[in-house]
């Protein structure tokens, strides 16, 4: 049986980092048909009420209708060590990240935290992570058996480290590559599921591990490839000593057959000319951190700058090293580090960055991030007035942005009103 969802709804009909916020759509009275687990129809309440007159309504007031959060950099591992006192990069790798990896040898554990992460996530309004697993192929396993129980749509892979690790944490070239062959042909395309080709970063795979990843991604072009790029300045450096023949921290990659559509760059705050120009070049996507560069010191991404010139830009919890579960919290850091730059983000922009441009980071955005006959239907629906403050100051709003961005600046997992994961309320 259909069912027609009734609130205001908001989805988008292009891309407001380079077109502007008028592409968004809103309505103040709409609608969302779902059938079969897709959206069959986006219109008006009273429209859609008479054209599917046999269609259950539930009717959720003023809630606000979205496409789900698409969360395109998380390590779910790190899910019991978020909000670490105080480490930059490589020390909040050997402090807390790597011991904490080491506990997902225990698959048991594995099941634990993979559950823990997507309830957390769910709980949020995040209906899609695209997530590092640790070296352990049961991590992966956990991870993607937890989604499919849940009936997601996910993106995982085991991560790939052969150097620069503990001994209990790293792999070699040809483990890496069969084992992550392995996990893809047992997971990739199995529901809503797909494998991510996951080297870490550069500076714990020897150009032999990156060799064979990219001879991975060549035999499996549909997969995508997650690693992290240009993070701080002194991992710059560290790849600089590490690789003296490459160009720089990109040319690592690039040499290797690991720069092309569909490759996903997290953080990459400290590009050169020619990095930004080969990424823009090939198609390759960046996933803006913004809680994590903060919390870590990293530096301060230039979103508007980069979707300008016309690079994919997803954004990201990056959870553990980012300090929040909630996109809304992830939004708001974009904000403040768009303020800090001199180019604030319309609510518009970051509600986009949020949905569809995370889904098109993830090659994605045909199937879910928006509101759109034919998707499917992963939905969250936010109360805009779930606190005291967020309801006084939402009030006085004279349009959806003055209404919606205090639940951005100010929002959390109680403004959640509800999930749909391909039309049925989430279940934990």
């Amino acid at each position: 049986m259909s069912e027609l969802l009734v609130g205001q709804t908001l989805s988008f009909a292009g891309d407001p980092l380079r077109e502007g916020p008028q592409v968004a759509r809103h309505s103040a009275r709409g609608a969302v048909l779902i059938e079969g687990g897709r959206i069959a129809a986006v219109g008006e309440a009273d429209d859609l009420r008479r054209a599917h007159p046999q269609a259950r309504v539930t009717d959720y007031g003023r809630g606000l209708i979205s496409a789900g959060f698409v969360d395109a950099h998380v390590h779910y591992p790190q899910t019991a060590i978020i909000a670490s006192w105080g480490k930059r990069l490589i020390d909040w790798l050997n402090g807390y990240t790597f011991p904490e990896e080491a506990r997902f040898a225990d698959r048991a554990y594995a099941d634990e935290i993979a559950a823990r992460h997507l309830d957390l996530t769910l709980a949020n309004g995040t209906t899609t992570v695209c997530t590092y697993a640790t070296i352990h192929p049961e991590s992966v396993d956990a991870f993607f058996e937890a989604a499919r129980a849940r009936g997601l749509r996910a993106y995982a892979g085991k991560t790939c480290m052969d150097r620069n690790a503990p001994e209990n944490l790293r792999d070699t070239p040809q483990s890496a590559y069969d084992d992550s062959k392995r996990l893809l042909h047992k997971w990739h395309g199995t529901g809503r599921l797909s494998y991510v080709i996951t080297p870490r970063f550069s500076p714990t795979s020897t150009p032999e591990q990156l060799m064979m990843m990219g001879a991975l991604w060549r035999e499996h072009p549909d997969c995508l490839m997650q690693t992290h790029l240009s993070e701080q300045t002194d991992e710059v450096e560290w790849v600089r000593g590490l690789f003296p023949q490459s160009r720089d921290y990109l040319d690592t990659y690039e040499t290797q057959g690991l720069l092309r559509e569909g490759a996903l760059f997290g953080h990459a705050i400290h590009l050169t000319d020619r990095e930004i120009a080969r990424i823009r070049e090939t198609g390759a996507a960046l996933i803006h951190c913004p809680t994590s560069n903060t919390f870590i010191g990293s530096g301060l991404f230039p979103t508007m700058a980069m979707a300008q010139a016309g690079i994919r830009v997803g954004l990201a919890t990056d959870t553990g090293g980012g300090s929040s579960f909630s996109m809304l919290r992830t939004m708001a850091a974009a904000y403040e580090i768009g303020q800090l730059r001199g180019t604030p983000l319309h609510p518009a922009q970051l509600w986009w960055l949020a949905t569809q441009g995370s889904a098109r980071a993830l090659r994605a955005d045909h199937l879910i991030g928006n509101l759109a006959p034919g998707m499917e239907a992963d939905l969250v629906v936010i109360d805009l007035a779930s606190t005291p403050a967020i309801a006084q100051r939402a009030g006085r709003a004279e349009d959806i942005w003055e209404a919606l961005f205090p639940t951005i600046m100010m929002g959390d997992d109680r403004a959640i009103a509800d999930v749909r994961i391909a039309g049925r309320r989430a279940r934990a």
